[in-house]
């Protein structure tokens, strides 16, 4: 379907914003929670919910079980080898709501309000992330069918419960249903804007290692008065060890960590300078104002283009209300890794893990656990797809689309490319405050109705040539 016919389609996602607000206001009343076994069934409901709904757009939509939380697989083919046929992805499961004490308003019951500066805001979970983005798409598919009676390329739809938990079960599913999943490249909705005014789409992602250490040292828990100054304290152990992760200068000490790390590219280097990220913009809302990365870094390196470690969680001893003076037994702790293309998920977890086992006192043992890996991706800035996609986000938003790295880890991606051969154009319309995965989760009004419109209008350029 040529551009020409883009207009009726966004006069059509205008008139009929209402409708397509309380839409996603009843998916968002759906409490899928995925990580709490007491919601399987609300992931359920999720899912039948969406398949019926996107049922009605002409595509045929099925509730595929999984070895976890059920998938989505919607198709809408007819179009012929000529067109572009694109593979859509989202997912329905949202993240825990607490401290529940600190909504303003019960999490499950959406409704538009007033951002403190005056913008309108969906607020909810999962408002932002992923049901009112996945939404967006689903939305623009119902335009176009509305008002043309088709689509305009060929689309498969597919949408899981688990990526909140780390689709664990969803690469399996993938690889069952490869026959059902084929398509020229894949689409995801689950990134954001440079601002409130400036459309961007994703072009690298960092990867992820997700590891766990637990220090063991006595048989039990140890009296402080009686063993305190002759025994191992794991907590102490651990906590030096973490502390040397990093150099005064912000650059992380495991050995061979930067290996096959490259840096940017000096003209888009220089792009980035430009786009002025300052600690300012980035870190004063957030109750900040110092830039904790590598100090020879721009600040939009820091946390776009570089590889980085996390301690997100320490655990150990008495936490508990009032005194107990205890040695613990063991302390554990949390520890993530963001890496950047030419790094190795698995080299980097045995570099972490032989970092920490070297430190370990004779008498004191390290266990680790693996949470998760997934490699880095980076796309080809001269696909079809990509100069398509930003060539209509510029006409919607009327500012020049921007292309720009992530800091964030889509595991999804890497598992399109490993397992399907899928290139992934990543386009979303999601803010830094919009709350995801924290109390008070919001998405702009504007967002989800300039993402329908975007989504309506990247379609409609796709139909043009972007195989």
């Amino acid at each position: 379907m040529p551009n020409a016919n883009i207009q009726p389609v966004l006069d059509h996602i205008d008139a009929d914003f209402d409708n397509s607000l309380e839409r996603l206001f009843a998916l968002l009343r759906i409490k899928s929670i995925s990580a709490d076994p007491a919601f399987a069934g609300d992931c359920k409901a999720a899912a039948d919910h969406l398949a019926k709904d996107i049922a009605t757009l002409g595509f045929k939509a099925e509730v595929r079980p999984t070895a976890g939380h059920p998938a989505i697989v919607a198709k809408a083919n007819g179009g012929g080898a000529s067109r572009p046929h694109v593979l859509f992805y989202g997912h329905y499961d949202v993240q825990p709501v607490d401290p529940l004490s600190l909504w303003h308003r019960p999490p499950f019951e959406p409704v538009v309000t007033d951002h403190a500066d005056g913008r309108k805001i969906i607020v909810a979970r999962g408002a932002e992330d992923d049901k009112g983005q996945l939404m967006t798409f689903v939305e623009a598919c119902r335009a176009w069918k509305k008002v043309t009676g088709t689509l305009p390329v060929d689309i498969t739809i597919i949408i899981e419960g688990e990526e909140e938990i780390g689709s664990k079960n969803f690469v399996p599913f993938l690889e069952a249903n490869k026959s059902d999943l084929k398509a020229d490249f894949a689409l995801v909705c689950d990134t954001g804007m440079w601002d409130q005014n400036t459309p961007a789409i994703t072009t690298s992602l960092r990867g992820l290692v997700y590891d766990e250490v637990k220090i063991k040292a006595a048989n039990r828990d140890l009296h402080s008065g009686i063993f305190g100054g002759g025994a191992r304290n794991p907590i102490r152990v651990l906590t030096n060890i973490l502390g040397g992760l990093h150099d005064e200068n912000g650059h992380i000490t495991i050995p061979g960590f930067y290996d096959g790390v490259k840096d940017l590219p000096p003209d888009i280097l220089a792009q980035w300078k430009n786009l002025n990220l300052t600690p300012e913009s980035f870190l004063k809302p957030i109750g900040l104002s110092i830039p904790a990365g590598e100090k020879d870094r721009l600040l939009i390196e820091q946390v776009s283009s570089r590889p980085t470690c996390d301690i997100n969680g320490i655990i150990g001893g008495y936490t508990g209300e009032g005194s107990k003076t205890v040695i613990p037994a063991e302390a554990s702790a949390k520890v993530s890794f963001r890496l950047v293309e030419g790094q190795d998920p698995e080299k980097i977890r045995k570099a972490f893990r032989d970092y920490v086992r070297a430190r370990v006192p004779a008498d004191c043992k390290a266990e680790f656990t693996d949470h998760s890996n997934a490699p880095a991706i980076a796309l080809d800035w001269n696909m079809k797809p990509l100069a398509a996609a930003k060539r209509a986000l510029t006409d919607e938003w009327g500012k020049e689309a921007l292309l720009i790295g992530s800091g964030a880890s889509i595991p999804i991606v890497a598992d399109f490319k490993r397992t399907l051969g899928l290139d992934t154009v990543l386009v979303g319309f999601g803010l830094d405050d919009d709350n995801i995965h924290s109390p008070n989760e919001k998405y702009d009004l504007k967002s989800y109705h300039k993402g329908i419109r975007s989504w309506a209008r990247i379609l409609g350029a796709f139909a043009e040539g972007a195989k």
